[in-house]
């Protein structure tokens, strides 16, 4: 399965091949079989980064789950940032059950978003009101990214592990931890969206 929002991609440079092909059958103009053999490089690159493959979803309601792939980068607080690279899927997933309340876009650089000044970057901020109290998910666009897509709007309800959104290429994606959740994932793990857990209710809270 291919992430929605992909298409527009993957058209473009499968055009380009397939014409880079046929001109060079036909006319054998010089280089073209390079640009064919870049394109078909290209495409199967392209089929791999917005691959959205289907999860088994943690569905305890004593736990928060990843909003993305990638790699824990650093715990601030209540806060939990995950890197994403290349090789990461790169649709993000609700962390808990909740509704949609704003999503704001501010513009910014593209420092790597790895990087503590990255908090500069474009990014997209999702306030999701869930049982639990707010939660905040802040998608980062990073040094190749130049585009955050959202499949939502406010208002949204939506489960826990329900698509919401992607960021194009190299990125971040920061969530914050409601108070009555222990956060349980440490710096450098790794995290699959939607299924790893990264906060699990404290037990005086939990019914």
């Amino acid at each position: 399965m291919l992430a929605k929002g992909s298409g527009p991609w993957l058209l473009t440079i499968v055009s380009v091949t397939f014409v880079a092909s046929i001109l060079n059958i036909l006319f054998e103009i010089p280089y073209m079989d390079t640009i064919t053999t870049i394109g078909i490089a290209a495409s199967i690159f392209f089929i791999f980064f917005f691959r959205d493959p289907e999860r088994e979803i943690t569905t305890c309601q004593e736990s928060m789950v990843a909003p993305a792939d990638g790699k824990v980068v650093d715990i601030r607080g209540n806060k939990i940032c995950i890197f994403m690279n290349f090789q990461n899927v790169h649709v993000n997933r609700f962390p808990l059950d909740g509704r949609v309340v704003s999503i704001e876009h501010k513009k910014g650089g593209y420092i790597p978003a790895f990087c503590k000044d990255s908090d500069r970057n474009e990014r997209s901020h999702v306030l999701i009101d869930t049982e639990h109290g707010p939660v905040e998910v802040i998608q980062i666009a990073g040094t190749a990214t130049r585009r955050i897509v959202s499949y939502v709007k406010e208002g949204d309800n939506l489960a826990k592990g329900q698509r919401f959104g992607m960021i194009r290429f190299g990125s971040r994606v920061d969530v914050t931890v409601p108070d009555n959740f222990d956060i349980s994932c440490e710096k450098g793990n790794k995290l699959y969206a939607g299924k790893s857990v990264i906060a699990k209710m404290k037990s005086k809270d939990v019914k």
